[in-house]
């Protein structure tokens, strides 16, 4: 490879392949069912404090609301996941491999 006058090399970088991530961290599912627990443990939290303060507000909805997308979410993914596995032709390809 050259170099200019003061060493710094000007040809075209060398690309090293991109090492695949493992399947635990490649799977949606682990991030889905964290996300969706974390909005349903909020949900209690701020329901709890509701139930016994000054009454339920916009913190407890929005995190029902979190919890009840979250649930849709993963439905809908595990929905076009066994379309995938299926061989439909309108699904998402590669999803049938994903954490099982």
């Amino acid at each position: 490879m050259a170099a200019d006058e003061k060493g710094a090399p000007t040809g075209p970088p060398t690309m090293r392949p991109v090492p695949s991530l493992p399947r635990r961290l490649a799977g949606p599912t682990p991030v889905v069912v964290t996300g969706t627990l974390c909005w349903l443990v909020a949900a209690v939290v701020f329901g709890m404090l509701g139930w016994t303060g000054s009454g339920v507000d916009v913190r407890f909805w929005t995190c029902v609301t979190g919890s009840g997308l979250g649930v849709l979410g993963y439905g809908v993914f595990r929905w076009q996941r066994s379309a995938s596995q299926r061989g439909s032709r309108g699904s998402w390809q590669g999803l049938a491999g994903l954490d099982g």
